[in-house]
Parts: C-alpha cells; structure tokens; sequence
C-alpha cells in the first residue's frame, strides 16, 4: 500500500487498516505453520504495512 494513500485517511481509517491487516497477518501465519500458505512474500509484505500505517498514525497524533 502507498503511503500517499495512507496519509489521506483519517486516524480512525487507519487503525481500521491496521486491525484488517493484522487478521490477516494471522491467517498468513496459520497458513504457513500447516504448510497451506501460497504465497510466502505476502507475510513480509503485511508485515510492513502495518509498519507505514502505525508509522503515519504517529505522524497524525504528533501533529494534531
């Protein structure tokens, strides 16, 4: 996901992001712990965008 995407959402979209990303970030790992997982670059990829949203969340808060 774009951080430019990210940065117009409101505080409230992004932890709604963050909680979406993180389930499934659980089914990734569910997936790969049964040896089902299809697509092993989707976990790194998750992985950091839950790290840019919490990264432009801070941003928001410092700012307002």
């Amino acid at each position: 996901m774009k951080p430019s995407k990210l940065r117009e959402m409101t505080v409230e979209e992004l932890r709604q992001k963050e909680n979406e990303l993180r389930k499934e970030l659980l089914h990734l790992r569910i997936q790969k712990a049964t040896g089902d997982i299809q697509n092993p670059n989707r976990l790194r990829q998750v992985k950091r965008d839950i790290a840019r949203v919490l990264t432009i969340i801070t941003e928001k808060q410092k700012v307002s």
